[in-house]
């Protein structure tokens, strides 16, 4: 297994409707895109000040099959659609379990 995590934080001027698209988009990817094993994405629970404001992490079988899933168009299209116009940060990492 190949496990992959996200954490994205947005702009201040990020809108609820536009945190809630990216939400809700996201969530369509396990549907279009098989490689994908198991797919969890959440927001930040606001208990300590400074974090990241939103989580996702997926695992998928190899990192072949991750790889499938960054260059899907799909996923891209969430990149591109959603997430850019109100991301102010990104950090992640891949490791095998």
């Amino acid at each position: 297994m190949f496990r992959h995590i996200v954490l994205l934080k947005w702009t201040d001027d990020a809108t609820e409707e536009q945190r809630a698209e990216v939400a809700r988009r996201l969530n369509e990817l396990p549907g279009v895109i098989p490689e994908i094993r198991t797919y969890q994405i959440g927001l930040d629970a606001g208990v300590n000040q400074g974090n990241f404001s939103f989580a996702v992490t997926a695992e998928f079988d190899s990192p072949e099959d991750y790889i499938v899933y960054r260059d899907h168009p799909a996923h891209l299209a969430v990149i591109e659609e959603c997430i850019a116009q109100i991301l102010a940060a990104r950090a992640a990492v891949q490791y095998a379990l």
